[in-house]
């Protein structure tokens, strides 16, 4: 099926803080809605069947409870009422948003995935109730190519929201489409927990989620093409990705993605918007993970110089590292209960330092989540205390085999190469309780290799 996604460069309120009136809040978000509008109309025409807009899209972000009131919907959240906000507008008071929305579907033919700021009256009998009298969320909402909607969403894990209400109970949301079945539908920070994205996708099988995000990239392990890939491939699902453009807030990076093929847009420069239009294979049967080229293990070679250890913070979390040095080797590094293996071998020596550093424990800053990672990277300079830091390119092309005794099996694989392009594993899996992934000779300069685990129980 086609598929797209558009990474939208937002129009913002000057003064996110300010009180203003709906009216002025519906004139800002009609300014996204026509280049919203412009954007259907054009991945309809290249014969898209789907279209994903980005998370904060319509109003933009850093309001507080009260100043974004006038920038949210109605919606109704009930699964019996069948509703088509352009043909029925008169049903609700202040639907503007999804009525504009739900036409261009209508209009198009398309089905349409936006995220907006939704409002929902409630009684203080309901013990979650906000003082104020309604709850405030943060909304996907799903359109079929008749213009009706079929889904809402209400994201769960804020990302420092303060305008926005945790839903009381998760939501799994999906919607059926005729050209590619079942999508289910989270937004950004909810892919790093097992509520409700992970569930979600185990629970019912899925195979194609839509996932609208505004993802401030953070090297070397979590820019957002580079996750959503290994999302992707992790469960063996397609991603339609859509970020928002705002390179100066370290926003960018969207990508259709399928778990051995993807088609991104990642771009720190330029400004505006861009649309990304793929046709992808709908995903039917269970990938089976091939696992032919086995790791062998790391011999026991007593009498030589081991490399020195170290520590760094990447992340912000404190790694222990040893150095990649020399044109082959074969090197372990532990923590905690989580060890690490390399073998490796460089075609040609170049002036760039690499590491292999291993975390196990609790990432607490801007977020607390139980991390298991085993990562190969390049560091920011020659000196060790530059391995950890941000760093966009490389040129050394490396052979590697990297494999863990992970205690999760949420292992995410992360293979990034230089000017933040992707490149996909030979072969990863499980082999004798150990997780690892290959891969000879990456196409560019090899940036970030990694076994990124999430330990959910220990959140």
């Amino acid at each position: 099926y086609v598929a797209a996604v558009y990474e939208h460069e937002s129009i913002l309120s000057p003064n996110p803080t300010a009180l203003v009136d709906r009216q002025s809040a519906l004139e800002l978000m009609g300014r996204n809605l026509d280049i919203y509008e412009q954007q259907v109309v054009a991945a309809a025409r290249q014969g898209a069947q789907i279209i994903v807009f980005p998370e904060d899209g319509i109003h933009g972000f850093n309001f507080t409870r009260s100043s974004i009131y006038p920038y949210l919907d109605f919606v109704l959240y009930s699964h019996s009422v069948k509703w088509n906000p352009c043909r029925e507008p008169y049903l609700f008071n202040d639907t503007e948003v999804l009525q504009r929305l739900s036409c261009m579907a209508l209009k198009n033919k398309i089905f349409l995935v936006a995220n907006l700021g939704t409002k929902q009256p409630c009684e203080h009998t309901d013990p979650h109730c906000p003082s104020d009298g309604r709850y405030q969320f943060n909304t996907n909402v799903a359109f079929n190519d008749d213009g009706a909607l079929v889904a809402t969403y209400r994201k769960h894990n804020l990302y420092f929201e303060y305008a926005f209400d945790t839903p009381p109970e998760p939501d799994y949301k999906l919607f059926d489409t005729p050209f590619a079945g079942k999508f289910g539908m989270f937004t950004c920070f909810d892919i790093l927990f097992f509520e409700p994205a992970v569930n979600l996708i185990r629970q019912y099988n899925l195979k194609q989620v839509v996932y609208p995000t505004a993802w401030m990239n953070q090297l070397p392990l979590l820019s957002a093409v580079e996750f959503q890939q290994a999302f992707a491939t992790a469960f063996n699902i397609n991603v339609l990705a859509a970020n928002i453009h705002h390179p100066t807030l370290g926003m960018t990076g969207s990508g259709i993605y399928t778990p051995v093929k993807s088609f991104i847009y990642h771009n720190t420069e330029g400004y505006g918007g861009k649309l990304i239009v793929a046709e992808i294979p709908v995903i039917t049967t269970d990938y089976k993970t091939n696992l032919e080229k086995i790791p062998g293990r790391v011999s026991e070679k007593g009498n030589e110089q081991l490399p020195p250890l170290f520590y760094a913070e990447m992340m912000y979390d404190n790694y222990t590292f040893v150095p990649v040095w020399g044109e082959t080797g074969e090197l372990q590094v532990c923590a905690n209960t989580l060890c690490c293996y390399l073998n490796y071998r460089r075609a040609v020596l170049t002036d760039e330092l690499y590491a292999l550093g291993v975390f196990d424990g609790l990432h607490t800053v801007h977020g607390t989540y139980y991390v298991q990672a085993c990562a190969l990277v390049k560091c920011g300079g020659l000196s060790f205390s530059t391995c950890g830091q941000e760093v966009t390119d490389a040129t050394a092309l490396i052979d590697f085999q990297l494999w863990g005794n992970m205690s999760t099996p949420y292992i995410f694989p992360l293979l990034l190469t230089s000017g933040i392009t992707l490149d996909f594993a030979d072969h990863m899996g499980w082999k004798n309780n150990h997780y690892f992934i290959s891969k000879n000779r990456t196409s560019s300069g090899l940036l970030t290799a990694a076994l990124y685990g999430r330990w959910y129980e220990k959140d």
